[in-house]
């Protein structure tokens, strides 16, 4: 990254003085010896035995650690400590300062990298322990995605059910990158399950696959992965919609978090065009997309990826609607977005949904 950007989401508060939903915020877990009190007797002395550390290839992937997006400077700890890795840093980096009133919590721990059909779930079940004891009982300002292994669709679901009563959370946070696509029917006991536990399915960054994370290939580069992320996040909404999902569960609800908004329109629009030229195909989608969307699909706003104000003003336009968009600060993430040019394109009633009304209501605080 070249220049000096500052602005922080911070700064909304010399802007913005109403309520705050702050719908994706992570922790992180610090070591695998974090989540060793959550483990049994038996898994403990497995992870001693094999000197197993965590999925920590994934994350550092994902996120790699010296990487100006990972951290915003002034949010990495002067003891050396990583960033988001304990509660009390949250609340002195974020929750009080942006006076908070709920923030959703996401951890990648990279599960998904994890194909051992008993390590992974154990490892999940021990992440939603930490989560809850570390997080949610410590700080009553916080909500949370769980997390699940994912290869087995039958230790998902086991998992769904073994906490996902827990009102602290509120969605279950599944990878955008998959060997197959979340539409895909293989997943339907899993969506069922989460379903029937009220919970949200939070399409987030990260995960691995078989396969190459592009349509088309590996990258050479990272910056040019972190941009082609996008094309995950179409096509896994393309997937969700094709494939008759929300027909399957006419309860589901979907987040999309990290992958931005502003391709939506264009993506509908096209994804419209086929459903009416390919009836046949998809004879489930008997209502148009947008409106399919509008009801069901949510989108945090970090990152932004808003360009120049005038074109921004005129995809929220092509939204048509003030329902679709949440907050979301993405700490520790820096993304030096300014909401103010997101704000300036809204209507005061539009900004309060935004901020906090969207997320209410959706979540259903």
């Amino acid at each position: 990254m070249t220049g000096v950007l500052t602005t922080s989401p911070l700064d909304l508060r010399a802007k913005w003085d109403g309520p705050v939903i702050d719908a994706d915020v992570h922790a992180v877990v610090p070591s695998l010896g974090a989540l060793m009190p959550y483990m049994s007797d038996h898994w403990q002395a497995y992870v001693r035995e094999r000197g197993f550390t965590g999925p920590v290839p994934a994350v550092e992937y994902t996120y790699p650690s010296g990487a100006p997006s990972t951290v915003r400077p002034e949010w990495r700890p002067a003891d050396g400590r990583p960033a988001a890795s304990d509660v009390s840093l949250l609340r002195a980096d974020l929750l009080d300062p942006l006076k908070v009133d709920l923030a959703i919590l996401n951890c990648y721990y990279g599960i998904d990298w994890i194909r051992h059909p008993d390590v992974g779930p154990m490892i999940a079940r021990a992440v939603n322990d930490w989560i809850i004891h570390e997080w949610l009982d410590k700080e009553p300002r916080l909500r949370a995605s769980m997390v699940v292994p994912g290869h087995h669709p039958e230790e998902m679901v086991r998992e769904i059910r073994r906490v996902g009563g827990h009102p602290g959370f509120v969605q279950v946070m599944l990878p955008v990158r998959t060997d197959r696509p979340w539409g895909n029917r293989l997943w339907h006991p899993v969506i069922a399950a989460l379903v029937d536990k009220g919970l949200a399915m939070n399409l987030h960054w990260g995960g691995t696959s078989e396969f190459s994370p592009t349509p088309t290939g590996w990258a050479s580069w990272y910056a040019e992965e972190y941009a082609a992320e996008q094309a995950t996040y179409i096509m896994q909404l393309l997937s969700i919609v094709g494939e008759g999902t929300f027909q399957a569960f006419p309860d589901l609800r979907v987040t999309f978090q990290e992958g931005g908004f502003t391709w939506l329109p264009s993506i509908w629009w096209r994804m419209e065009a086929k459903r009416k030229g390919a009836r046949r195909d998809v004879p489930w989608l008997n209502e148009p997309v947008w409106e399919l969307l509008r009801d069901r699909v949510r989108f945090t706003v970090a990152p932004l990826d808003a360009g120049p104000p005038e074109e921004l003003a005129r995809i929220v336009r092509w939204l048509g609607s003030d329902d679709m968009l949440m907050f979301a600060s993405d700490y520790p993430h820096r993304h030096d977005d300014d909401i103010q040019v997101l704000l300036d394109a809204m209507t005061p009633p539009a900004q309060e949904k935004l901020m906090s009304g969207n997320a209410r209501a959706f979540y259903r605080f």
